[in-house]
């Protein structure tokens, strides 16, 4: 008895306590003060839960009062005119819906079939056979309410539904689709664009409001009735069913079309690489700002039912992006596609947070393993598509020789190609890490490397603080090197060969010098890199002026009293030299004005030198009229070397 008694007393403390709290929510509400969107939300949710509360007192109350007076079947008959008589009067006018009406109408409906429902209740409990009319007609009373019900949720649903487009945020066609549409490395030097989609969130990272908290609340309220009708099965299809539509009209409004895996293999590389864009940038508002509000309305609406529904709306626009990425992965491993993979790498990489989030239970399962595993084939494809790249350098053959001996096309795309993959180091290096370097890449020629020190000075391509990254580059590198010998071997001059070689080698070096590029190859590349061209420079100048300074030596002279006519011999045969250099090597190209000076100069200086010489030591054998040129005329004449533009002497005169 004591027992009984003290817990009375607790139960009417926590009454005290429960009624004071509401006395002061009144007064804060009466005082007109400013609510937060949460603390509205809050106030809506306590709202729902007494409606409910109420509802179900009043239900209570009628029928305790019928069954505390011995209620028999016409007690229960009459009951169940009354309720049908509601339900039936909105049968009988279903061009108009309830909660377009009033909120009144909307609580009296929902009002009368939760009386029905625990009517139902009620006589399932009992088991007198004399009850068996009242309780069909109470099921189908209560089921055509349901299908009333259903009607009613979907037309909130649908009719009250915001129209998704996150401002700031546009995705129609653009000029940058189209300027962006060819390929994304480049050859030149200055056409390089910044190819890399932008990856912040901030623009993103919101959730928006997709029904308004006054049509969440009666849509939370029908939920809740049908779900304790035993309707939830219905309820949950409708809602599954209406926000299908609503996100593949999402999908159509970001212009995402449905393509077949066969659609992508067929398209060419400019509109591939505009729709790879475009995914690239729907995927992130998709993901978060869609999803995520999506996901916030089935928690909201249908609790813990939410997020299986939300998973089940959601799965085909999802499996519609990730099949796009997937068909990427399929196609032909095309170099001018790795920057767009990685890109769609690392969105996807990006994003697997979010998806694990949205989709954390048993009901999500498909969609986070489709993920995961798309994820993984697009950094398979990745590295393949690298790797493709390495034959495909190794395997570029030219039939005719590079015209002038300039820095080769395909040097210029290499070196590009390396720089543009610099703003994808980490991923790159992660999709990398692993390969098996024996069995994958191709072996450089030896050519590549004279000495056979470069791995030893740049780091052995199995050394553990090495990175994937660094590795495949100069393992690159090396093959694009022995390419380059083979190109040379095309030209018929050797200062030729030596020219082409001393200028793809310093392009590569001061490309590396000037980019973040020299972080991953090192300062000790640089330095041997700088050292292989500079021995091609010396090596082009021995091979064009040493036969022809040798005419301005004494060497092969009898005695130092030579006849004046084998000195005007060996000076007409140096003439004759030098405008066959001047010929052919103004017609050779040096692209980098800095290299060129340096050459010109290191040239003059050997060559007047050696001139002056020659002509200040025979003065006295050596008429005026022999002179063809001056020192200053053939220092004037060097400058137009390698210009690229040819010119003769032929027919010239002492200046």
């Amino acid at each position: 008895m004591g027992d009984c008694s003290a817990a009375e007393a607790v139960m009417m403390e926590a009454e005290e306590d429960l009624i004071a709290s509401a006395q002061k929510i009144m007064r804060a509400l009466e005082s007109d003060m400013k609510l937060s969107d949460y603390a509205r939300n809050v106030l809506a949710n306590l709202g729902s839960r007494l409606s409910s509360l109420a509802v179900a007192s009043e239900s209570r109350d009628e029928v305790s009062e019928e069954e505390g007076e011995g209620e028999g079947v016409d007690e229960i008959e009459q009951q169940l005119d009354r309720i049908q008589e509601k339900v039936m009067s909105w049968e009988n006018n279903q061009s108009i819906m309830i909660w377009d009406c009033s909120s009144e109408e909307a609580y009296d409906y929902m009002k009368a079939v939760d009386e029905a429902r625990r009517l139902v209740e009620v006589l399932e409990s009992r088991s007198g056979s004399e009850d068996g009319g009242s309780l069909r007609r109470a099921h189908d009373i209560l089921q055509t309410a349901m299908a009333r019900l259903e009607e009613e949720f979907r037309h909130l649903l649908v009719q009250n539904r915001q129209p998704f487009e996150p401002e700031h945020m546009s995705f129609r066609s653009t000029e940058d689709d189209l300027i962006e549409a060819g390929s994304v490395i480049s050859s030149g030097d200055d056409s390089l664009e910044d190819v890399r989609e932008s990856m912040g969130r901030t623009s993103e990272e919101y959730v928006v409001e997709l029904v308004s908290q006054d049509v969440v609340h009666d849509l939370k309220s029908i939920a809740g009735l049908m779900f304790d009708s035993g309707y939830e099965r219905e309820c949950s299809q409708v809602f599954v069913n209406v926000q299908k539509d609503a996100l593949d009209d999402c999908l159509f409004s970001l212009e995402v079309e449905k393509l077949s895996i066969e659609d992508v293999l067929k398209m060419e590389w400019n509109a591939l690489n505009s729709k790879i864009r475009r995914w690239i940038r729907v995927m992130k508002v998709f993901v978060r700002v869609s999803l995520g509000s999506e996901k916030l309305l089935a928690d909201q609406i249908l609790g813990e039912l939410g997020s299986a529904c939300f998973a089940d709306s959601s799965k085909s626009a999802m499996l519609q992006l990730l099949n796009f990425s997937e068909a990427i992965t399929i196609g032909p491993h095309q170099p001018e596609k790795l920057i767009r993979i990685l890109d769609m790498y690392e969105v996807l990489d990006d994003l697997m947070p979010d998806i694990t989030a949205l989709y954390p239970d048993e009901a999500g399962t498909c969609v986070r393993a489709e993920c995961q595993d798309v994820l993984e084939r697009l950094g398979e494809c990745a590295k393949t598509t690298f790797v493709e790249f390495e034959h495909a350098v190794a395997s570029n053959v030219s039939s005719n020789a590079f015209p002038g001996g300039g820095v080769h096309p395909l040097t210029r795309y290499v070196m590009n190609y390396f720089k543009a993959l610099m703003d994808y180091r980490r991923t790159l290096d992660v999709v990398l890490k692993g390969r098996d370097q024996k069995d994958d890449s191709v072996p450089a020629s030896p050519d590549a490397s004279p000495s056979g020190e470069e791995e030893e000075e740049d780091g052995s391509s199995g050394s553990s603080s090495a990175s994937a990254m660094a590795v495949h580059f100069k393992s690159l590198i090396s093959i694009l090197e022995s390419n380059l010998n083979g190109k040379a071997k095309l030209y018929k001059e050797e200062s030729l060969q030596r020219l082409f070689l001393m200028n793809n080698i310093h392009y590569m070096a001061e490309k590396v010098k000037g980019s973040d590029l020299r972080t991953v190859l090192g300062d000790d590349w640089i330095r041997k890199h700088n050292w292989k061209f500079q021995q091609h420079a010396m090596n082009y100048e021995r091979a064009t002026w040493s036969s022809i300074l040798a005419l301005l030596r004494d060497e092969g002279l009898q005695n130092p009293g030579s006849s004046s006519r084998s000195l005007k011999e060996r000076l007409q045969s140096f003439y004759l030299s030098f405008e066959e250099v001047y010929k052919n090597q103004t017609g050779w190209s040096i692209p980098d004005a800095q290299l060129r000076d340096d050459l010109r100069i290191s040239t003059s200086l050997k060559v007047i030198q050696a001139y002056r010489t020659y002509v200040g030591r025979h003065s006295n054998h050596i008429s005026e009229k022999h002179i063809k040129y001056s020192a200053d005329d053939l220092e004037d004449y060097l400058l137009d070397l390698f210009e690229g533009s040819q010119k003769s002497l032929h027919g010239s005169h002492r200046k």
